[in-house]
C-alpha cells in the first residue's frame, strides 16, 4: 500500500511529467504575453479522459517506472527524503535535461518572480549580457559599462560556473539568470572560469539596480544620425520613431542603427521597429516542428523608409535584435556591420504554474525573409568589424567603420 507521502509525490510527478511534455507558442526570448496554447501533442486529452498518455512518437508514457523508483527510495534510502515539491521539481529538471535545449526551462517560484519584472529597461543584478552555450556553460557576452560586473573585473568570454556555491553548469538559461539576479545591494558570489588563462576564481559582486536607457540618439560629426536601441521593451518602437523624427529634422546624411548587446524583448515591438525602416514586405517567419508557420509583414508609410542606413550588431545581439537585423539585411535595406550575432532564434511559450513557478517550452524557430535560420547560426555581418578587448573606452572601431561606410555613400 502506498504511504501518504508516496501518493502525494507520485501525483505531483505524474502531473509535472505531463506538463513538461505539452507544447505551446511563445516567441523565444520575448515577453509576448501569450500564456495559453492550443497544442497538446495528444497528451492532455487522454489524461483527462483517463486513457494512457502517449509521447509525440506514439509511445506509451510509462509512469510505472517512476512509482517503482519512488517505492525503492521510500523503503530503502538511508537518510531523509526531500519534501514532495522538491522531488517533483527534480523530476521536471531531469526530463528537461534529455531535451538538449537550454531554453526549455522550469523556473521555481522565487526565481520566476525575479524574471517576471516588467520590461521597463530596469532590473536588479550584476549588469552583464550573457548567453547559454551549447555545452551547458553560461558565458558572459559583455559586462555593461559602469555596472558591477565590469567593476568586479569580469570579461567577455568568462564562464559563470557556480552562484553562491551552487553549480549552474547544465542548468536552464532562465533558472541560471534567476540565481544571478537579485535585490540591489545584496551580494552574490560567482565562481568564474576564464578559458583563455585556464583559470577559475571566485568573485563577490554587490548587485545594483540596472537602468538601461532604452534609446540613445545624437547627431555625430559629418552629419551622421545615430540611434542605439538597448532593449525591445513595450515602448521601443515609439521611442525609436520619436528619436528618428527629431534627427531627420536636421537632414542627416545617413543613419547608424545600433543593436549591439541588445538581448531582445517584445515580439510585437521587434515587428514595429522593423516596419519603421521597411516598406511593404516580409519581416520574419515563425515555423514549428511540423512546418506550420506564421508570417509577419511590414507596410508602407513610415518615417525611416528612405534614409541611408547601416545596422551595428555583435555577439550580444540576440533574439528580437536578430529578427530586425535579419529583415533589414535580407530586404537589402541596410548593411550589417560588426560581428556575428548570438543565434537565439527559438520560440518559447511561458506557462505560469499554480504554485508560482514557470515553465517555458520551445515550440518553434525564427527565419528571416530569405529563410536564414537564426537559431544556432546567428547573422553574419556584411562587413566584419572586430571590437578588440583592449579598445580604449573613448573609441569605437565598429561605429567608426559604419561612419566610413555611410560617408562613402555606399
Amino acid at each position: 500500500m502506498k504511504t501518504t507521502m508516496q501518493k502525494v509525490i507520485f501525483g505531483i510527478l505524474v502531473f509535472v511529467a505531463v506538463l513538461a511534455l505539452v507544447g505551446g507558442g511563445f516567441a523565444g526570448g520575448f515577453f509576448t504575453g501569450r500564456l495559453t496554447s492550443s497544442h497538446n501533442n495528444g497528451i492532455i486529452s487522454p489524461i483527462l479522459s483517463g486513457e494512457t498518455p502517449v509521447s509525440a512518437q506514439g509511445e506509451t508514457i510509462d509512469f510505472d517506472i517512476i512509482q517503482e523508483v519512488l517505492n525503492i527510495l521510500v523503503s530503502n534510502f538511508y537518510g531523509e527524503l526531500p519534501d514532495a515539491k522538491t522531488m517533483a521539481y527534480g523530476a521536471i529538471r531531469g526530463m528537461l535535461l534529455t531535451l538538449d535545449d537550454p531554453y526549455t526551462s522550469f523556473i521555481e517560484p522565487k526565481i520566476a518572480a525575479i524574471l517576471n519584472e516588467d520590461a521597463s529597461g530596469e532590473f536588479e543584478g550584476i549588469g552583464a549580457t550573457v548567453r547559454m552555450r551549447e555545452d551547458g556553460y553560461l558565458e558572459i557576452v559583455r559586462p555593461l559599462p559602469g555596472h558591477p560586473a565590469e567593476a568586479a573585473g569580469l570579461l567577455a568570454g568568462d564562464l559563470i560556473l557556480a552562484v553562491d556555491g551552487e553549480s549552474i553548469v547544465g542548468m536552464g538559461l532562465y533558472e541560471a539568470l534567476g540565481l544571478i539576479r537579485g535585490p540591489a545591494d545584496s551580494e552574490v558570489v560567482l565562481e568564474i572560469g576564464r578559458p583563455e588563462e585556464g583559470d577559475t576564481f571566485t568573485v563577490a559582486i554587490t548587485r545594483a539596480r540596472i537602468a538601461l536607457p532604452i534609446v540613445e540618439y545624437e547627431m555625430l560629426d559629418d552629419n551622421i544620425a545615430y540611434v542605439r536601441l538597448t532593449e525591445f521593451d513595450n515602448t521601443a518602437s515609439d521611442r525609436v520613431k520619436a528619436a528618428l523624427e527629431e534627427l531627420q529634422s536636421q537632414n542627416p546624411q545617413g543613419l547608424i542603427f545600433d543593436l549591439r548587446d541588445n538581448p531582445g524583448g517584445y515580439l510585437s515591438e521587434a515587428i514595429k521597429v522593423s516596419d519603421i525602416f521597411l516598406d511593404e514586405g516580409l519581416i520574419a517567419i515563425e515555423r514549428d516542428s511540423e512546418d506550420n508557420e506564421q508570417r509577419f509583414y511590414s507596410y508602407d508609410g513610415d518615417v525611416g523608409e528612405d534614409i541611408l542606413m547601416v545596422v551595428l550588431v555583435n555577439g550580444g545581439s540576440a533574439s528580437a535584435s536578430e529578427i530586425v537585423a535579419g529583415a533589414l539585411q535580407d530586404r537589402q535595406r541596410a548593411m550589417l556591420i560588426g560581428e556575428t550575432t548570438v543565434g537565439k532564434g527559438s520560440v518559447q511559450l511561458p506557462h505560469n504554474l499554480s504554485d508560482g513557478s514557470q515553465f517555458r517550452v520551445t515550440i518553434a524557430h525564427w527565419f528571416t525573409p530569405d529563410e536564414q535560420a537564426i537559431h544556432g547560426n546567428g547573422l553574419t555581418p556584411d562587413i566584419e568589424a572586430p571590437y578588440p578587448t583592449d579598445t580604449p573606452v573613448d573609441q569605437d572601431p565598429q561605429r567608426d567603420r559604419a561612419i566610413e561606410y555611410l560617408l562613402q555613400g555606399q
